[in-house]
C-alpha cells in the first residue's frame, strides 16, 4: 500500500479535467486510480498518483518527459503530466487499459497459458523492448514482470506501469537507485552494475521460464528442467537460459538478437509430431516477414509486393499481403474491383482475398504485431515508397527486406544513395530488385554495392499470374527459404504415354 495518504478521493477532479470514479490500486509509492473526461463524455483514463520529495521532483519530471514521449502499440499512451509541489503529488494521465494482469490471468487458469501462445507473446513483448532500447537514449524497463504486463479481452499484451523505467547513460558505472522486483530482475540491479538492455532481457528470460513452469520458477536453479513443460517447443529451453546467465556479457546483447533467435529457431521446427526426418523440411512452424520498399514513387513496389504474395502463395500456403500505410489507396481501389463495389465504396473490413493471399489494406503497425501471432507462414509488407520511422523500422527488422529500384540506367544511382543513406544499418540481409533493368545495369550494381543478391524482373503485366520468367527470378531471391513443392512427373508416367 502507498504508505503517504492520497490527495485524491472520488470526485476529485485532476488538471481541471479528470474527475476520479475509483481506485484502480496502489503499491509502495503510487496509486492509480479511474477517472473520467470531462471535455470527452464517455472517454476514460488511468490516472498515476506518485509522491516525490523536492529532491527527486527534477527527475520525475524528466522521466515523465520521456515516457510522454513513448509511442508503440503495446505501451499505454501517457498524455498528461500535473505536480501539486505543496503535497509532492504528481500525476501521470494515461490511457486506461481494459483486461486483467497476467499474473491474475495464470492464477485463474491454474497457472496455465497454451503453449502456442507462448512464442508469439515473447515476440510481443520484445518488438516493445526493442523500440524502447533502441530511442535515443534508450529507455530501459526495470521491472518485466506479470503483474505489469496487461492482458486485453482480445488477448492482446500491453506493457504498463513505467514506474522504475530510466533512461540509460553511458557515463554511469551503476544505478543510482536500485529497484526491481526479486525473481525477475537481473543481478546488476541489485548493486553490481549499471542496467541495460541485457538487463530488461534478464527479466524476459525470467518470465519465460515462470510462463514455461506453470508460475513455479522465475530463476534458474538445478532441476527447473524437470518442471518446464513437456509439450513446449524444445528449442525454448536454450534461449530461456540464455537470457538468464547471470553476467550480462553472457546473455544475448539485443532484443532484435533474441527476435532473429526465436524466428530462426522457430522456422526448422517440425509443425507437428510425427513428421519424419525426410518430410520435416516441407513444413515449418513460424512466420516470416518479407518487406517491399520502393527506392521512389512509381518504382513497382506495390506491383513487386503482389507478384511476390502470390508466387509464395504457390509454393505454400498462408501467405498475408499488408499494406503498411493508413492513408493508401491501392488496395482500397483493387478491394473495390474484387467485391464489385462503387468507388469509394469499399467494404468496412479491412480484409479481402484473391487467389489464396489474404490483402489486409491500411494497415497499422499493431495489425502486423497481431498477425505475427497468427498462422501466416508469410507475411509481406507493401511499405510504399515512403521512409517514415514506422516503416523504415519494419523494413530492417524483416526477415527478408527487398528494395525496389527503377531499372532504368539513370536511374538506379537512387538505390545506392539509399543504401549510403542507411549504411550504419545492417545490410546483409538485403535484396534488391530492378523492373526491366539490363544485365549491365544489374553487373554495375552488384560491384557498386558489393551485393550479390541484386535482380532484374523481367515485364510483367498481371503480378497475380503465374510468369515463368519472374517465377525464376523469385526462385533465385528465396533459394532455401521455401520447399519447391512443384509436382513433378515420374520417369515410368514419361514412358508410358
Amino acid at each position: 500500500m502507498m504508505k503517504q495518504p492520497s490527495q485524491l478521493e472520488f470526485g476529485s477532479i485532476v488538471g481541471e479535467r479528470y474527475r476520479i470514479v475509483r481506485t484502480l490500486g496502489s503499491g509502495g509509492m503510487s496509486r492509480v486510480f479511474m477517472a473520467e473526461d470531462l471535455k470527452l463524455p464517455g472517454k476514460q483514463w488511468a490516472v498515476k498518483e506518485s509522491v516525490a520529495g523536492p529532491q527527486v521532483m527534477k527527475l520525475v519530471r524528466t522521466e515523465a518527459e520521456m515516457l510522454i514521449s513513448l509511442s508503440h502499440p503495446r505501451l499505454p499512451r501517457i498524455v498528461d503530466f500535473f505536480e501539486h509541489p505543496p503535497s509532492g503529488a504528481v500525476y501521470l494521465v494515461m490511457d486506461y487499459i481494459e483486461g486483467i494482469t497476467l499474473e491474475a490471468y495464470m492464477k485463474g487458469y491454474q497457472g496455465y497459458i497454451p503453449q502456442e501462445q507462448i512464442v508469439p507473446f515473447a515476440l510481443q513483448v520484445l518488438d516493445v523492448l526493442d523500440y524502447l532500447h533502441t530511442r535515443q537514449p534508450p529507455v530501459i524497463y526495470r521491472d518485466l514482470k506479470p503483474t505489469n504486463i496487461m492482458l486485453t479481452p482480445e488477448m492482446e499484451f500491453i506493457l504498463i506501469d513505467f514506474g522504475i523505467a530510466r533512461s540509460y547513460k553511458a557515463e554511469l558505472d551503476q544505478d543510482t537507485v536500485k529497484l526491481g522486483t526479486v525473481g525477475f530482475a537481473a543481478p546488476e540491479q541489485y548493486g553490481s552494475g549499471q542496467t541495460d538492455a541485457r538487463s530488461d532481457l534478464y527479466s524476459l528470460g525470467a518470465l519465460l521460464l515462470y510462463l514455461c513452469t506453470g508460475g513455479k520458477y522465475s530463476e534458474w536453479t538445478a532441476g527447473v528442467e524437470g518442471y518446464i513443460r513437456g509439450e513446449l517447443p524444445r528449442y525454448l529451453i536454450p534461449v530461456i537460459r540464455k537470457l538468464l546467465r547471470q553476467h550480462p556479457e553472457e546473455r544475448f546483447q539485443s532484443a532484435g538478437e533474441v527476435i532473429g533467435e526465436l524466428r530462426h529457431s522457430a522456422d526448422f521446427q517440425p509443425a507437428q509430431q510425427g513428421i519424419s526426418g525426410n518430410d520435416a523440411s516441407m513444413d515449418y512452424a513460424g512466420t516470416r516477414v518479407v518487406a517491399v520498399l520502393g527506392v521512389s514513387a512509381g518504382s513497382g513496389a506495390t506491383h513487386t509486393a503482389i507478384a511476390v504474395s502470390h508466387y509464395l502463395a504457390r509454393r505454400s500456403r498462408s501467405v498475408a499481403l499488408v499494406e503498411l500505410h493508413s492513408t493508401a489507396k491501392a488496395f482500397a481501389r483493387l478491394q473495390e474491383v474484387v467485391e464489385g463495389t462503387s468507388v469509394g465504396q469499399s467494404s468496412s473490413s479491412r480484409r479481402f482475398e484473391v487467389d489464396g493471399v489474404h490483402y489486409w489494406r491500411q494497415t497499422s503497425r499493431a495489425d502486423v504485431i497481431s498477425l505475427l501471432g497468427g498462422s501466416y507462414r508469410f507475411i509481406v509488407l507493401d511499405l510504399g515508397s515512403g521512409q517514415d520511422n514506422e516503416r523504415l523500422e519494419e523494413f530492417l527488422r524483416a526477415d527478408y527486406p527487398l528494395v525496389v529500384g527503377s531499372g532504368a540506367e539513370w536511374r538506379v544511382q537512387d538505390i545506392v544513395r539509399l543504401a549510403r543513406s542507411l549504411q550504419r544499418h545492417p545490410q546483409y540481409k538485403w535484396n534488391y530488385c530492378l523492373p526491366l533493368a539490363t544485365s549491365e545495369a544489374v553487373r554495375r550494381l552488384r560491384k557498386e554495392l558489393d551485393h550479390d543478391k541484386v535482380f532484374a524482373l523481367p515485364f510483367h503485366s498481371d503480378p497475380f499470374e503465374r510468369d515463368d520468367e519472374v517465377d525464376q527470378v523469385l526462385d533465385e531471391l528465396f533459394r532455401g527459404v521455401i520447399p519447391d513443392t512443384r509436382k513433378k512427373r515420374f520417369g515410368f508416367l514419361k514412358r508410358q504415354r
